[in-house]
């Protein structure tokens, strides 16, 4: 007799026990988030920074929540708390929590075929086309974040411009290299893009900024120019809707003229800044998004998905296709049956195996409507003009970039100190409030000088947290910038 196992477990109504024991005390976590330090060190002696062998026997899931509640849950990044302000991260919401979950109960592969899990991604990029006012026939496809999206869609701007059979004959078998465009301050996965889809970094020309940290205009036309009279084809210009030092939109409408006239694709790289479309104030600005070819965005920046959910949407939807679609004797679709359900959504990126994030989004929005996030959106930005404006009326503090959306960045100074020693204060500083677990900003570096950079992207900060950041680092500026 075959002797058969299953992984199952023998009495549900304990894993049912464990189950609510866990979903309560994370929820009590997320409700008195303001009683935890933002952020704690895992401790030297934790057994999370060992390299254990390979489990071989069985643990109840009663000792491994345990063990998570004791030794990981303490020790996460902190971007739930109000006062984390380090980079742009989300600070998560409950409603997206239960469809992650419910997402894992179903275990729903999203690569395609006729399911629900299909149709939910679609409602959800429907939801994102009306956001920025792509049309209804445009493509799109829910991501790990914007760094895939802009993956995925400079890979169509490749194809789509490259002068020959790029995707047959690849690089080498083209008739003159090809050169993106973007600016100086664009994120990092721009430059990675342009290495793994094999152009080169060097073939991405990044140009210098202006005075509020946009593209030069000018400096982008000529370079276009140059260029083409040295027989290389330009293909793509990388727009900023809001960057990720100073929150920056770069001239949309200009780039989207420059880009109709030289038959060049427009990506707009829209990782939080560009749902600020949804607030009033931002519309005029980030208007010309609609004329983009595409854009990339996160769900889990300032919509508050919890990790990870990004999106991207692509106009031309045959082109989109045609760049990824490799249907096989295996993934053979039928009219009808679970091999139904075209088009399938492994024909727009490159995995076949997608889990079902866009449950999470779904929850979200649905939990909340659109109009809360743009009322957040609008609050952060003003939380933001706040702290700006504290950073102005204190002696102690310089404002080191205009406030244009959600971030600001300023540094403690002392008069007659030079600027090295400046710069490693205020890196002092961050660490300590980070340490001290006062609040979480990041650093970066603007002009040479070292920034205290604090990213409003949380649903829970209030004024009060900024008040009592401006005060800690003015007492850690005190305190370390003595001699």
């Amino acid at each position: 007799m075959i002797s058969e196992t299953t992984l199952d477990p023998e009495n549900w109504d304990d894993v049912s026990d464990v189950f609510h024991q866990a979903i309560d005390h994370c929820i009590g976590m997320m409700k008195n988030v303001r009683e935890r330090p933002i952020w704690r060190q895992v401790p030297s002696e934790s057994t999370l920074r060992q390299h254990g062998n390979i489990p071989t026997e069985e643990h109840s899931l009663n000792d491994l929540f345990t063990y998570f509640q004791d030794s990981m849950l303490p020790y996460s990044n902190g971007n739930t708390h109000p006062r984390f302000f380090g980079w742009v991260h989300g600070s998560g919401n409950i409603a997206g929590v239960m469809g992650e979950m419910l997402a894992a109960f179903m275990n729903s592969n999203v690569g395609g075929r006729d399911h629900a899990a299909v149709y939910i991604e679609r409602q959800v990029l429907d939801w994102c086309k009306q956001i920025f006012s792509f049309p209804e026939d445009s493509s799109g496809v829910v991501t790990t974040g914007t760094s895939m999206g802009t993956m995925i869609a400079l890979t169509v701007a490749r194809n789509t411009h490259a002068g020959g059979d790029v995707q047959k004959l690849g690089l080498q078998g083209l008739p003159a290299r090809l050169v993106g465009y973007t600016s100086s301050e664009a994120h990092c996965s721009v430059a990675k893009t342009f290495d793994l889809l094999g152009l080169g970094q060097d073939a991405l020309r990044r140009f210098p900024v202006d005075e509020h940290y946009r593209m030069d205009i000018e400096a982008l036309k000529r370079s276009i120019a140059a260029d083409r009279a040295g027989g290389l084809r330009p293909i793509a210009v990388v727009a900023s809707a809001g960057t990720v030092n100073t929150g920056a939109i770069d001239d949309l409408c200009s780039i989207a003229d420059i880009c109709r006239d030289q038959n060049i694709w427009m990506h707009v790289d829209g990782a939080f800044g560009g749902l600020a479309v949804l607030a009033p104030e931002y519309k005029e600005s980030l208007a010309a998004i609609a004329r983009a070819d595409s854009i990339a965005f996160d769900f889990h920046k300032w919509m508050h998905v919890p990790y990870d959910a990004g999106c991207v949407l692509i106009k031309n939807e045959a082109a989109h296709r045609k760049a990824f679609s490799s249907r096989v004797d295996y993934l053979t679709s039928l009219n009808d049956g679970l091999a139904g359900g075209e088009p399938w959504f492994c024909e727009y990126g490159p995995e076949l195996s997608r889990g079902f994030r866009a449950l999470k989004v779904w929850f979200t929005i649905q939990a909340y409507g659109i109009q809360r996030f743009a009322d957040l959106i609008s609050q952060n930005c003003r939380q933001a003009s706040y702290l700006g404006e504290l950073v102005k009326c204190s002696s102690n503090l310089q404002l080191l970039a205009e406030v244009t959306m959600n971030i600001v960045c300023f540094r403690y100074f002392i008069p007659g100190v030079p600027e090295d020693e400046l710069n490693e204060l205020n890196k002092t500083i961050v660490t300590e409030l980070q340490t001290q677990g006062i609040a979480a900003p990041s650093t970066t570096t603007l002009a040479g000088r070292t920034a205290i950079r604090v990213a409003i992207t949380n649903h829970r900060t209030v004024t009060a947290d900024l008040d009592l950041l401006v005060d800690e680092v003015c007492r850690l500026g005190r305190t370390r910038g003595c001699k």
